[in-house]
């Protein structure tokens, strides 16, 4: 049985500590190592657990992750899937 500790990005409690077991000791390194944070929710639901189970760890929590935007610039109408209803604005177009 897997234990998900981030379920945006599918992040197991087993990657999370496998990722400290090779030197990974901070918030920020585990995150990009293991993906954790990085899903549509930026840590929103799984930092918290995953910061006490570093901090169980004797890992560093100090450190905030660091939070990543879209790589495009994206309207809130196409990420709230607006533009594909053929909607915007709340009006048909």
């Amino acid at each position: 049985m897997k234990t998900l500790v981030c379920r945006c990005e599918d992040v197991t409690l087993h990657e999370l500590e496998a990722a400290m077991d090779r030197g990974y000791k901070d918030i920020e390194s585990i995150k990009r190592y293991t993906g954790f944070g990085t899903g549509w929710c930026q840590g929103k639901w799984c930092l918290a657990l995953c910061a006490r189970l570093i901090d169980e760890r004797g890992g560093d929590i100090q450190k905030p992750i660091t939070p990543r935007p879209p790589y495009h610039p994206v309207s809130l109408a196409a990420l709230a899937g607006l533009d594909d209803l053929g909607l915007r604005g709340g009006r048909d177009r």
